[in-house]
């Protein structure tokens, strides 16, 4: 089978990579960024509204792919509960000596609690390594979207991008 948004519902590295709002492997490592994970040509354009310092760009028409100017990014995260696709993150590698830090957004209940341990998955759910709950954002202005912190090892970076589910 041959993986892609279409046949797996998750993007690859490879289409990520061919997005203008996919970092690269030195900017991912400079300090806190914003990653979308937008390959679509959708009308959409949260994001772009949402962010104060005007990172992120959509353009005239509102199907274009979201650009971010990575100089402008302060990743504060207000984008990732305006986005309806669940499609951003906020990634710091430069978090700790043996961790990194993951925000994204958590749409299910019950949330996760600060100091719980949890497992970091990849971007097909598949379980990546164990994690502990930094912090919970669920403020009304999110419209029902949490946004879950995560610290992880850095060996870990790459793939980490979501926590499975918690079940009680």
């Amino acid at each position: 089978m041959e993986y892609s948004l279409k046949t797996t519902g998750a993007p690859t590295l490879e289409e990520l990579h061919k997005s203008p709002a996919f970092p690269t492997h030195d900017q991912l490592r400079k300090g806190p960024i914003a990653v979308i994970e937008c390959i679509e040509e959708i009308p959409c354009n949260p994001c772009e509204a949402s962010c104060l310092k005007g990172a992120i760009t959509i353009g005239e028409s509102v199907t274009n792919l979201p650009k971010i100017d990575f100089e402008k990014c302060i990743a504060c995260g207000m984008c990732i509960a305006a986005c309806p696709g669940l499609a951003i993150y906020i990634k710091d590698y430069t978090y700790s000596d043996k961790n990194a830090l993951l925000s994204f957004p958590y749409e299910y209940y019950p949330l996760p609690k600060v100091g719980d341990m949890v497992k970091a998955v990849d971007r097909y759910g598949k379980y990546v390594c164990d994690a502990k709950v930094i912090k919970v954002r669920n403020p009304k202005s999110n419209d029902h979207t949490a946004v879950v912190t995560i610290e992880y090892p850095k060996d870990h970076f790459e793939e980490a991008i979501n926590m499975k589910r918690i079940f009680e």
